[in-house]
């Protein structure tokens, strides 16, 4: 499965009333570490059926990234039971993004 882009319209079905842990990554078009970390999220999101991926972009979707209190990007964000249990700033490999879920 392939990471769900996340927006107002689908942020409480998607993520806040997910059975599964979440893992939203907050990234937009223009950044470069988020364009490092965009491939490696992709990569979970197929191999693990265990956990939702999605991805927020901030330019699209500033009110969500207010919510979460973003201020840089990328930011990957791990949810269960829509309360956020981990949270890390920055490009990351995919062994420390594993390690936050």
């Amino acid at each position: 499965m392939s990471a769900v882009n996340i927006n107002m319209n689908n942020f409480k079905s998607e993520v806040m009333d997910s059975d599964k842990p979440v893992l939203l990554d907050f990234w937009a078009p223009w950044c470069g570490p988020c364009r490092m970390v965009v491939p490696i999220v992709e990569e979970i999101a197929r191999e693990r059926s265990d956990i939702k991926v999605g991805k927020v972009n901030v330019d699209e979707e500033p009110e969500l990234a207010g919510q979460f209190g973003i201020m840089s990007i990328p930011t990957l964000v791990v949810m269960k039971d829509g309360k956020i249990v981990n949270q890390a700033m920055g490009a990351r490999p995919k062994s420390a993004i594993l390690g936050m879920l």
